[in-house]
């Protein structure tokens, strides 16, 4: 115990994958899968030790917890600064359990430079770590935005016919937005003479007037806003999914869109919250049309992934409904919000890319009748497609059900608005799974299918039963955060 304790364990979780995926391009291994069998003993590793945070993490403290600082600049309030608080740490872990199942499942469908591909992957990892940990706002901002190359990479060379295109838009997209937060972060620094975002939160509130965080909100918002992304910054997302190997897939919608709704709560409710509440009917409004507009998109769609990538954006209206609501239940809900669906959004994904790796197709009329081939993959689908859908006893039902209540207490009016795209999520998840799995079987490939292997059924089989523990025992999430969330909404003399 007194190891982890007096070990650096945050600066540990960053740097061992991408010092890992550093050594891994000096080292030329014959059989390409020892690339593959290297990336999952570190992510192993990581994992290990992101899971050790959860048994040292103390909930009843309410301070940020495992700060490491180390000064770069004496004479500039700029550091290399991290900590961690219920929030920060349940993402970590999220992002830890996802990476060696991205590798896990590539094994067998990337055969092409194979060694570059799990670097990607181990340096994303890390730098998403590390976005995670920051309490500096420069270094968030560079580990925000460095996370952009590898994820570039892997839709724009292991993509699909289109990843030139797909990989430029998401880029490009990302960018744009960047370029605002970064003028922003300067301005605040050149304002207060720090980045230290603990500093931060406690002064800006104090020392800026309503219209100059009128313009600091909306320059994090451009940023965040295409993160997550909001209507109508989500063009997007879709050619990022479609194009984007299964493993890209995964990771993109189950963490990299997360990290925007993160910014959020962590960035612009604690320094702008005069701001924050003069743009909730804004954000209520764009948040509304995500979840209803999007939701109507899916059910036109004929390509699976597009329509699970458009669902996606659903979901996360529910997310930034929750967060501006200002509330307690509505910021509980979205949080658990952003773990359930950044691991159902992923199996989802993974179960396209099991369909994909056999059948060659994503579109749902070259599918029917799977079930009665791929019974155990039929069951895993289910819950996964229920998950979706927000059933109770699956952390999706936790999620929506929380941002609701918490949106109906902010305003009726959103709150009803929203449980219409709870009905309109059932109606295209619940189609396309009857489509996929129950319908007649109209392609004769699929009598000849294998039912899922030992890596695909672990891998799934994990992502259901952590759906289904967070369903029955919500409090296994909610317990992490409960004073940060308490914190957020006493800003607002929230209940």
């Amino acid at each position: 115990m007194s190891f982890f304790t007096n070990l650096p364990i945050l600066s540990v979780l960053i740097f061992l994958p991408i010092l890992a995926a550093i050594l891994l391009l000096l080292v030329n291994f014959k059989n390409s899968r020892h690339y593959y069998y290297y990336g999952l003993f570190v992510s192993a590793v990581t994992l290990v030790l992101s899971c050790k945070l959860l048994f040292l993490f103390d909930k009843k403290i309410s301070n940020f917890q495992f700060m490491e600082i180390f000064h770069l600049m004496p004479n500039r309030d700029i550091k290399y600064f991290l900590g961690i608080d219920g929030i920060s740490l349940l993402m970590i872990v999220l992002t830890a359990f996802l990476t060696p199942i991205c590798l896990a499942i590539s094994i067998n469908s990337i055969q092409k430079r194979v060694k570059e591909y799990v670097v990607a992957f181990l340096v994303l990892e890390g730098l998403v770590i590390g976005s995670f940990c920051c309490l500096d706002l420069l270094f968030f901002y560079i580990f925000f935005e460095a996370m952009l190359i590898p994820m570039f990479l892997i839709i724009g060379v292991w993509g699909g016919e289109n990843r030139v295109y797909a990989a430029y838009k998401f880029f490009l997209f990302t960018l744009f937005g960047s370029v605002l937060f970064l003028i922003a972060i300067i301005l605040i620094y050149l304002y207060t003479g720090t980045t230290d975002i603990l500093v931060l939160s406690t002064v800006l509130p104090k020392i800026l007037p309503l219209e100059y965080q009128k313009w600091l909100f909306l320059a994090f918002f451009a940023s965040f806003s295409v993160k997550v992304p909001m209507f109508p910054f989500h063009t997007w997302l879709p050619d990022a999914h479609v194009q984007a190997p299964t493993a890209g897939s995964v990771i993109l919608a189950g963490i990299l869109i997360k990290l925007g709704a993160y910014g959020f709560i962590r960035f612009s409710l604690p320094f702008f919250p005069a701001a924050s509440v003069y743009f909730a009917d804004f954000i209520f409004t764009l948040s509304i049309i995500a979840i209803i507009y999007t939701s109507l998109i899916a059910l036109m769609q004929e390509d699976m992934k597009k329509m699970i990538a458009y669902s996606s954006v659903a979901h996360m209206g529910f997310v930034t409904m929750g967060i501006f609501s200002f509330t307690r239940q509505g910021i509980d809900g979205a949080i658990v919000q952003m773990i359930s669906h950044g691991v159902v959004s992923a199996a989802l994904f993974m179960c396209v890319g099991v369909i994909y790796d056999r059948l060659h197709t994503k579109q749902i009329k070259d599918l029917g009748g799977i079930a009665s081939k791929m019974p155990n993959f039929a069951m895993l689908a289910m819950i996964f497609t229920m998950a979706s859908v927000g059933l109770p006893g699956t952390s999706g039902f936790v999620g929506e059900f929380l941002t609701i209540v918490g949106a109906f207490k902010a305003n009726k009016i959103v709150a009803i608005l929203a449980a219409t795209g709870v009905i309109l999520g059932a109606g295209y998840m619940l189609w396309l799974y009857k489509r996929v799995w129950f319908s007649e079987v109209t392609n004769s490939h699929i009598n000849h299918v294998s039912d899922l292997g030992k890596i695909e059924f672990i891998s799934l089989g994990l992502m259901a039963v952590f759906v289904l523990l967070i369903g029955i025992l919500p409090n296994l999430t909610l317990s992490f955060f409960e004073l940060p969330a308490q914190h957020l909404a006493s800003i607002f003399n929230q209940k």
